[in-house]
């Protein structure tokens, strides 16, 4: 099946010349020929992986819960309820089986208190190990208005107060929002926070990423992304900078807890989403826990409380995101 080229004075006769040259032409034209031809579908089978490449992405979901804060329901003479509460919402997560989980804050109710940190990590150490958890820094944890010892304390117990993951190409940014609430005697972790915060950002973007999502314990705003300043939202003078990086940067949805209910509020393509409490209410809020599922689209989600917790989440696009009773 090779050629094979003709050799002078084969079969007793020599080539002549001419038609060497002419043969050695037609060869190379259809090596040319050949070799165009690879190239052509080399190219079109690199087209066809960047296509897939940026093809949809497969929807996930993830649960975020939001004030555990155990010992609230007895202002810290026992965490009998919290813990209760916590073990219900952690067998959900087993079962259910998310992408991830954020616990957005206030993981304790007396900040230091070594016996509510230990039931704490006892029962979220439940959570199967391939599912990560990731906590977020609260006012209960690190004191309303925290020293560098309350948050070097925090770290020793339950890591960083601020740090990026990443699922895929979601990217998920989780800050302590409580320097940010009230700095007054962190003023220089605020700067290096807002530094490191603008920086990754940047990567994310740079990178490509599809979603940003920033997680923290205050909610940005309630209402309204100009409201005026309370207990419960982040001060105007520094929510104002951190919205602006957000909108620069691409980001969508602002995942929070503190508030103890659900609140919804959307500033243009700003969401800002309050997720009621796995642990003790407020008003007419009730405990439960937040299942959003992410798709190219957008991030869809709900919040159930305990008596309505789906047995499974569907993902199919016929299911419109939403989560099955």
């Amino acid at each position: 099946g090779s050629v094979r080229p003709a050799v002078a004075g084969s079969e007793g006769a020599a080539k002549d010349p001419a038609h060497t040259t002419q043969d050695n032409a037609e060869v190379g034209s259809r090596e040319r020929r050949f070799t165009s031809m690879k190239t052509q579908a080399l190219c079109a089978a690199l087209l066809l992986a960047i296509s897939d490449g940026v093809s949809a992405a497969q929807p996930f979901f993830f649960i975020q819960i939001a004030d555990p804060q155990l010992g609230m329901f007895t202002e810290n003479r026992d965490f009998a309820q919290e813990t209760a509460n916590l073990e219900f919402a952690v067998a959900a997560i087993n079962r259910l089986r998310p992408a991830f989980v954020v616990v957005s804050g206030d993981l304790v109710n007396k900040p230091g208190d070594a016996a509510q940190i230990l039931e704490y990590r006892r029962i979220i150490g439940r959570v199967d190990p391939w599912i990560p958890v990731y906590p977020v820094a609260g006012n209960h944890d690190i004191q309303n208005a925290p020293s560098p010892a309350d948050l070097e304390a925090y770290t020793r117990h339950f890591g960083p107060d601020h740090y990026v993951f990443r699922h895929g190409d979601f990217t998920g940014i989780v800050l302590n929002s409580v320097i940010i609430h009230t700095p007054q005697h962190v003023a220089d972790r605020l700067a290096a926070q807002e530094i490191w915060l603008k920086s990754e950002l940047g990567r994310a973007r740079a990178d490509g990423a599809r979603h940003i999502v920033v997680f923290a314990h205050h909610p940005w705003f309630l209402k309204t992304a100009d409201e005026p300043d309370e207990y419960f939202n982040i001060p105007r003078e520094r929510r104002e900078r951190h919205l602006a990086w957000f909108r620069e940067a691409g980001v969508k949805a602002l995942f929070s807890g503190h508030y103890h209910r659900n609140a919804m509020a959307r500033d243009a393509d700003l969401e800002a989403i309050t997720t009621g409490p796995v642990g003790k209410p407020l008003g007419d809020g009730k405990s439960g826990l937040r299942i959003a599922i992410v798709r190219d689209a957008g991030i869809e989600h709900q919040f159930y409380h305990f008596g309505e917790i789906p047995t499974c989440v569907d993902l199919k696009p016929s299911g419109a995101g939403q989560a099955l009773p």
